[in-house]
């Protein structure tokens, strides 16, 4: 049975770790359910130049991340009646990324607004491994207050705050990019080789 991790991009900065987080999954064999808010399609737009349509969604998808999707279905993110919406649809959990203050209020209130709040309200409720990574800096209390609340239900809050150790003060942004990405798989299990870990120092 296919069994797929969802990945929802809502609207906040930051789509370059989406973008990273679905090559990486693609590339792991693993396969993928895609929810892409109407905001992110403006986030997209503005950050990469590129549109995301439903009617195009594979030939946009392709666009974006520069690699052909296998085994990716995607469900706009207005069809509240989407698998992704029911407990009894098979997934291996969700991850959230980037997660706007708005998708991370609406994940940690319930609202189920439009499928991926409600993708990871069931997520959740059904003990599943849910990331969601926030983005947006700084933070309100109200904001802070969402995030214990996603930690409270279970999910793992992973902020987009990537490290520098084996990349040095010269990184490149996709080093950067790849560093959070590689954290987020890490999360849930999925072998990569995006970051350079950590070993420890030698004594001398």
């Amino acid at each position: 049975m296919r069994t797929p991790w969802i990945v929802g991009v809502s609207g906040a900065s930051g789509t370059p770790y989406a973008a990273a987080v679905l090559r990486a999954l693609i590339t792991a064999g693993e396969p993928v359910d895609l929810v892409v808010s109407r905001a992110a399609r403006l986030t997209i737009l503005d950050e990469t130049s590129l549109s995301f349509r439903d009617a195009h969604w594979e030939q946009d998808l392709t666009s974006w991340i520069g690699l052909a999707p296998n085994d990716i279905r995607y469900w706009p993110a207005g069809d509240l009646a989407a698998g992704p919406s029911s407990g009894s649809y098979p997934a291996r959990g969700m991850i959230v990324v980037p997660a706007s203050t708005a998708a991370c209020a609406g994940i940690a209130l319930g609202l189920s607004k439009d499928l991926l709040q409600r993708a990871a309200e069931v997520n959740l409720k059904e003990r599943r491994p849910v990331v969601v990574v926030p983005r947006e800096t700084p933070v309100t209390r109200s904001h802070l207050l969402h995030l214990v609340e996603l930690i409270d239900s279970g999910a793992v809050v992973l902020p987009a705050s990537p490290g520098f150790y084996g990349i040095g003060a010269a990184a490149s942004s996709q080093q950067l990019i790849d560093f959070v990405a590689g954290k987020i798989l890490d999360t849930v299990g999925v072998k990569h080789d995006l970051l350079t870990r950590w070993t420890g120092q030698l004594s001398t």
